[in-house]
């Protein structure tokens, strides 16, 4: 199929919502003026499985200006925008394969409609089109050249496949660029949960309990917005180094069954499997509410809590009430799955920006060098990370200073002391 959207109609609606999105992205714009006079990905097949959203439009117009061939599918059944699918679409020719709350039988359709058009660059958030080119799309691997990820959930799975001896193709961590997870980790995630949980609940987070499972980048960014707003912040951790650092910034810090006790709100980012299950739920108070923007939808054990409850109903938009036999209430946002995306629209464009470039900039990196790679997972080179600093600079009209010639010998000698 050449592409399945909700209603090619809405191109028109997602055209504003494009345009208004890439007032933000300066560094894209001009990243689209370089790719559109070098054409680094001229003829390349690139296949992309990210949020389809406003941003993300933005990120294949630079791209296609690059001379890709694109196809594109939504990286998690909820974050669709449809008319920014269909503005893809209509605009730009992309075959585009998305629908807001597709099941997951036609998200791996889709997944495999992308895959069908052999790409030979692959681009990922959460890291599915390379876990099905490994299980079951492997005569595909011949003609790939290499791939990125966008996200710290899939760039667990691909360090996994490499340390298994497995990893078909070298694939950039995209991710782990000082210029993606300082800034679209902390400051992007934490802004947009924050977005999800207000527009899921109406909730007042002033003086309200709020757990934080996970303090990584995300959860750093989560526990910050989250007492921005007046809530009291708990942190659950597994990493000492991470719990010692929560302590410092301020935050109560405690394993997850007696904060389970006591929270208001709990929001996982770990990017691991059940952090909440049924020994929480048990403990849990009347009207607690579960909420989750780690990538899959596993860190809450939801089946456990459907066997629990006596009854299941949807009370808000985005909000399911689970009621205990004893009328006890938990209230689960979004299916469980990406809080910021699947309730609100997912980061603001300008902090996308940063997160983008360093995609657009690797895909050209890897379209000149990938033959001459090993098959590992590599990070951005620094050059790039720098770069997009240095752009995002200028396009917000800051200036820095540079280092003195002195100033350079000092910090290339060795000779001077105290």
């Amino acid at each position: 199929m050449k592409s399945d959207i909700k209603d090619k109609n809405l191109a028109a609606q997602g055209k504003l919502r494009v345009e208004f999105a890439y007032q933000e992205m300066p560094v894209l714009r001009l990243l689209e003026k370089r790719f559109s006079e070098t054409a680094p990905l001229k003829g390349l097949r690139l296949g992309a499985c990210l949020h389809v959203t406003s941003e993300t439009a933005n990120l294949m117009r630079v791209l296609q200006a690059g001379g890709a061939e694109i196809s594109l599918c939504a990286s998690n059944p909820l974050s669709t925008q449809d008319d920014v699918a269909a503005w893809l679409v209509e605009e730009l020719g992309i075959p585009t394969f998305a629908v807001k709350g597709e099941d997951s039988n036609t998200y791996y359709q889709h997944i495999n409609a992308v895959l069908d058009t052999r790409p030979q660059l692959t681009m990922d958030d959460g890291a599915d089109l390379v876990s099905e080119i490994h299980s079951r799309r492997r005569e595909l691997i011949a003609e790939i050249i290499g791939g990125s990820e966008e996200t710290t959930t899939g760039v667990i799975r691909l360090r996994s496949l490499e340390r298994q001896g497995v990893l078909a193709y070298p694939i950039v961590a995209v991710n782990d660029a000082d210029t993606k997870h300082l800034f679209d980790n902390r400051y992007g995630t934490g802004q947009s949960t924050i977005d999800g949980l207000l527009r899921a609940t109406n909730l007042l987070l002033s003086g309200r309990k709020v757990v934080v499972c996970g303090y990584g980048m995300c959860g750093k960014g989560v526990a910050m917005r989250a007492r921005g707003m007046g809530a009291r912040v708990i942190v659950c951790e597994v990493e000492p180094l991470r719990a010692l650092e929560a302590v410092m910034d301020g935050y109560e810090v405690m394993p997850v069954m007696e904060a389970a006790r006591v929270g208001d709100v709990f929001i996982t980012v770990t990017g691991d499997k059940h952090v909440l299950r049924k020994e929480h739920f048990k403990v849990m108070k009347d009207g607690a509410i579960l909420a989750n923007s780690g990538h899959f939808d596993v860190e809450l054990d939801l089946p456990a809590l459907g066997e629990m409850a006596q009854e299941k109903r949807g009370v808000r938009p985005c909000c399911e009430e689970y009621r205990m036999p004893n009328g006890r209430r938990i209230f689960v946002l979004a299916e469980g799955r990406l809080l910021n995306l699947a309730a609100a629209e997912g980061h603001p464009a300008s902090v996308m920006d940063m997160s983008f470039a360093n995609q657009a900039l690797c895909a050209a990196w890897l379209a000149s060098r990938g033959q001459t790679l090993e098959r590992k997972v590599y990070p951005v080179p620094a050059e790039i990370d720098r770069e997009v600093a240095f752009l995002k600079l200028q396009a917000m009209g800051i200036a820095i200073d540079s280092l003195t010639e002195e100033q350079q010998k000092y910090l290339a000698s060795w000779e001077a002391g105290t």
